[in-house]
Formats: C-alpha cells, structure tokens, sequence
C-alpha cells in the first residue's frame, strides 16, 4: 500500500504564488501526488520562508503551506525567464497566481497568454475581494476576508466588538474552495480537452464559510444572536453554546429541540431551571429577558463541577458534546492523533522530529504522502534539465540572474 501512487499522480501544476491562500491548493496537490513545481524569485524566494516559528532555519508558515512542492527561481522580468515559465505551462495540467491585478499580464502570465500556449490548461486566479466590484483592483489580506465575509461576527460574544481572529479562516476557506474549484476544471479538461479560468477570492472563501447562518440572516432581515447559536422556531428550538466548568475549562453542547428536557434532566439541571422558569427553550427565540434567564441558569451550574463530568453525562444521554481545546490541545487530541490529522516529521537537517499537519484524507488505494517544503531553487537542475538545459546552460543562466 504504501508504494502506491497518490490519487493525483500524473499531474503536473507550476504555481506563481505566494503568502497561504496561493499556496495551500498547490501542496495539497502535492500530498496527493501531483508535481508541483513553485516558481520563485531568484536569490530572495518566497517572503513567507521567514514568516512564523524558525526551527534552524525551517518556517513554520513556509513549511505548512508549500510540503512536497519543487521550488524553481525564474527571473519573470527577463524574456528569457517568461520563456523557460511558458515551456512550463506547455507541459501542466494546472496554472495557479493570487497576484494583485495587473502583474500577470506584466510578468507574461496571464490567462490570454497561456491559454494560447496550452489551451486545454486549468489556470487558477486567487484574488482578495473578487474580479468584479468596486474593489477588484486592491490587493487582500486574510483580515480583509475576514471583515468583509461576516465571520467576525461568529469572534464575537454578546456586547463585544467584533474583530478578526488570530487563525488565517479566509486564506484557508478561499484555498480549499480553489482546490476544489482546479480539481472540476481539470476533470473538464480531461474529458473534454478545454481548459479554463477558475478564480475565487478571500471574500468568497468566507462567505461560503458562513453557510446556512448566512442565508438564515437574509431570510430573517436582522443578525443572529451571537455568542450562543439559538435557532430555530419558537415551537422548535435548537442551541449550540459553550459554558465554563468550575476551573474555568469550557465545553460545548449543541441539540434539537427533542432533546433539551432529556440532556437537561441527565446533567441534573432541569428541575433548577423550571424552578425559575427557564425550562423552555423555545422563549430564548422570543423573550431576550428569558434566554437570559436561561444562559445565566446554565452558566451557574454548569460552573458547579468539572466539563469532563458534564460531557461525560452527555454523551452518555447521547447529547453532541465535547471539551473546547486551545489549539495546543487540539494538536494533542486523542482523535485528532489516531486519525493522523496531525503527524510528526523528522528533519535531519536539524535532527529534530516535529510536529506538523497530516492529512485531512484517507484514501484507501491510493495514500497521500506528507513531504517537505524545498530549499529555495532546490530542484532548478532538475525541472531546467528535463527541457533540455545542461550544466553549461544552468551556469549561463545563473550568471544572468535569470534563475
């Protein structure tokens, strides 16, 4: 099994990209097994090999976002740079650059131009509020998506100011749906033999990210309750909300409106809340005064004792709940670990075994395969040889600053 060839074997996308967004499709490609050949700028590099952690000279951000990729340096500026790229794109499958506009079109990459060079290609165009609208010629960050896409709001606990938070989501968002958005372009291209523009954008990213709720809000006209998600009808409830245990540990619980009285009668808390009149869920939908009374009668007892009793008893009425792990617990979560979400690799480098992400897949036939990041111009002999370019030619081009 572990000979196998990954599901994406065969695949060859050379990537002018850059920061995470641009990055994370092309090493996912990477896992999978396709070649991914990453051009960068010779003697510089990718600014995001400094970027993060620095473990004896590895990147914590460069090496998430760019395993298992080829690093080329092509001088993009000089004809005969552009030259070398456009051989390039003669042989692949997939084109990728999350340049602000402009700077395709003036580096010879842009869509026109190598549609005519390949034009069964999938060309991958990653930008930071989208190709049409007001603001299409700005350049974004992960924060711009953010802002912009509505997730802020999910930051946010009731009376608090909104703001971004410290995990790139619309990066991340917007790299998946591009990763999703290339694999469709090139079935299409196989089956067909037309290749095509697939673009997306950081707004995008988040605003799919906020799914339902999204689409509930425009329906409803107002935003939703933040902090705690209550939802649903006044006849049909349902809650999703976290709470702090008696050391101050949170948990989270989220269920329907069948099964409120049950999980409430498990954790001991039903007969306190009818007491005060806060056993019906369904007034929270109607009355802010009693989902008040029902989020402050909750957060009070479930203050009484530890979150693994309260999720213990949860689950075990068969109630969704889990403890709510900082991201250095989630990297040490027992299922996180034995699904292999996370993985360790050894670098011999710096003889040191680290902890890096695994894979979010499994395929059973054919396995991804978690490398690692490549040293700058790394593999420059090797793709320039495979067009013909011997020693001699390497330390001409060398010499001319064109890789």
């Amino acid at each position: 099994m572990t000979g196998r060839p990954g599901p994406l074997a065969g695949v060859k996308a050379v990537a002018c990209s850059t920061a995470q967004a641009g990055t994370v499709p092309y090493m996912l490609m990477a896992d999978l097994g396709a070649e991914v050949i990453k051009i960068e700028v010779p003697g510089a590099g990718d600014g995001s090999r400094v970027a993060g952690e620095i473990k004896g000279g590895i990147s914590s951000f460069f090496e998430t976002n760019n395993r298992g990729v080829k690093s080329l340096t092509l001088n993009l500026k000089s004809d005969e740079g552009r030259a070398i790229l456009h051989k390039l794109v003669a042989e692949a499958d997939v084109f990728g650059q999350n340049f602000r506009p402009g700077v395709a079109e003036k580096n010879g990459f842009d869509y026109e131009t190598l549609k005519a060079i390949n034009p069964a290609l999938v060309y991958v165009s990653i930008s930071g509020y989208g190709q049409e609208g007001p603001h299409a010629d700005l350049p974004g960050t992960d924060a711009v998506g953010q802002a912009l896409g509505g997730v802020t709001e999910a930051y946010a606990g009731p009376g608090e100011s909104m703001r971004t938070g410290i995990v790139s989501v619309a990066d991340e968002s917007c790299a998946l749906l591009a990763f999703g958005g290339l694999l469709a372009a090139l079935h299409c291209a196989r089956t067909t033999g037309v290749g095509q523009k697939v673009e997306t954008s950081l707004v995008a990213g988040v605003v799919r990210l906020m799914g339902w709720t999204l689409t509930t809000t425009m329906w409803r006209g107002r935003n939703p309750i933040t902090g705690t998600r209550i939802n649903g009808t006044r006849e049909r409830p349902g809650i999703a909300a976290s709470f702090n245990d008696i050391d101050g540990r949170p948990l989270v619980f989220q269920l329907g409106h069948r099964d409120w009285k049950r999980a409430m009668e498990a954790l001991g808390f039903y007969a306190v809340l009818e007491e005060r009149g806060a056993e019906d869920l369904g007034l929270a939908i109607v009355s802010e005064e009693k989902k008040d009374l029902i989020l402050s009668t909750l957060a009070e007892l479930f203050a009484t004792d530890s979150r693994d009793r309260w999720v213990e008893l949860l689950r075990a009425a068969d109630i969704v709940s889990a403890p709510i792990n900082t991201l250095l617990e989630a990297s040490n979560d027992a299922d996180v670990l034995a699904n292999g979400y996370v993985a360790e690799k050894h670098y011999p480098e710096i003889g040191e075994t680290l902890k890096v992400h695994g894979t979010p897949w499994r395929f059973s036939e054919t396995p991804a395969r978690i490398g690692v990041a490549p040293k700058l111009g790394e593999h420059n002999a090797e793709i320039l040889g495979r067009l013909g370019y011997d020693e001699d030619a390497l330390a001409c081009l060398r010499d001319r600053k064109v890789i």
